[in-house]
């Protein structure tokens, strides 16, 4: 059962009925023709209305010739017109006013190009009742299990407004925090990283045997780990601890260690089995969540659509191809971003080439595209890795 309640957005003649019932779907990885008219019809209701609402997004379908939105299949969805992610490090886009702004979250850290988003109460609610779904599914959902958390993130500070930092303590809902901490400490003019605190604090819940949850950047995980085996330390964690970990490595690939690597020295080293191990990935500018199935993949929620497209024509590719992720989901109604182009490399995989059972599409992250010097969270994060006293 989702655990938010969310009233659909309206505005005269224009509803949102079918984007509601898409949301309202439990199953977060159901897929079935209603499913898949669901859908279908959001993305229509969506495009209305941020044709009405946005004078940007109107142009842009003027531009692109897109006036009559029919949409009844994947193909379908590949004429839509979309927005680049790198756009939104550069222009703030809205369908809604200022008054209506619930949230507003960017991007990166203290260093690098920041995309900005905004977020009405739908379009943030429903992203967290996605999540509710997800944690439901996976049995993630734990409110009478209290846990430790280690939050491979930012310690929250006053006017902080990283989307990491926002989505880690977002997660925190799913189960009562026994004790929390940050690897990211707020240092009151910025943040610093805390390596010895991170290894105090496996090592007080392995000593208590109460389930550690691990969310936040992978790369502070693995500094820990790195340290924990230097100093010849191993911990055995209770068994229903689990990691979640996201932000990728994006900037930083001398330091990258492969998941077939990484994952058996979190087991070796801190005892939570493969199976409890998951990666999650998304955006602020694309809040739909991508989580690791046990087996490692990303499976695509009913909530959304991948595109991959040909990194010079930008027309849609087929199964196995590599090329520019393409987010679609009508989930959001405070911008345009309902089809957004990442500055990501994938390849696109049919559901059932993986053994887990879930039937939705899959996509695998093969690297960043071109070589902009604009910062993620993670790369922003790594800054002060490199900075902090205690490495």
């Amino acid at each position: 059962m989702a655990l938010i309640k969310l009233t659909p957005p309206k505005d005269n003649d224009l509803t949102l009925e079918n984007l509601y019932q898409l949301v309202s779907l439990n199953n977060p990885y159901q897929s079935d023709e209603h499913s898949d008219q669901l859908f279908y019809q959001a993305m229509k209701e969506v495009i209305q209305w941020h044709q009405k609402k946005s004078n940007y997004y109107q142009a842009l379908c003027q531009q692109e010739s897109y006036t009559e939105c029919t949409i009844t299949s994947k193909e379908d969805l590949g004429k839509i017109p979309y927005l680049m992610a790198h756009l939104l490090k550069r222009h703030e886009i809205l369908s809604i006013d200022v008054d209506e702004v619930d949230v507003h979250l960017t991007s990166s850290g203290t260093t690098g190009q920041k995309s900005q988003m905004f977020f009405d109460a739908w379009s943030l609610g429903s992203a967290q009742v996605m999540v509710d779904n997800i944690f439901d599914y996976y049995g993630w959902n734990t409110p009478e299990q209290e846990v430790d958390y280690l939050l491979y993130s930012y310690e929250p500070m006053p006017g902080f407004k990283v989307g990491t930092s926002y989505t880690d303590n977002f997660l925190c809902k799913y189960a009562p925090a026994r004790n929390v901490t940050y690897a990211l400490k707020n240092m009151g003019d910025g943040h610093e990283f805390d390596l010895f605190g991170c290894i105090r604090a496996i090592e007080k819940s392995a000593q208590d045997q109460v389930p550690l949850r691990i969310f936040g950047f992978p790369s502070f995980l693995f500094f820990t780990l790195e340290k924990i085996q230097n100093l010849s330390l191993k911990f055995s964690l209770h068994p229903e601890s689990f990691v979640f970990l996201g932000g990728g490595w994006k900037g930083h690939q001398d330091k990258v260690i492969e998941k077939s690597a990484f994952y058996p020295m979190v087991t070796d080293l801190i005892g939570i089995p493969d199976h409890r191990l998951r990666d999650g990935f998304g955006s602020v500018e694309h809040c739909v969540p991508y989580v690791e199935c046990e087996h490692h993949q990303f499976h695509i929620p009913t909530y959304a659509r991948v595109l991959i497209r040909d990194v010079m024509s930008f027309s849609p590719l087929g199964y196995g191809e590599v090329g520019l992720l393409n987010f679609v989901s009508p989930y959001i109604t405070s911008s345009p971003a309902h089809s957004i182009v990442m500055g990501d490399l994938a390849k696109l995989h049919p559901g059932d080439s993986c053994p887990c059972g879930i039937q939705t599409d899959f996509f695998q992250i093969i690297g960043r595209a071109g070589n902009s010097k604009s910062k993620s969270c993670a790369v922003a994060a790594n800054e002060f890795l490199k900075e902090s006293q205690h490495v």
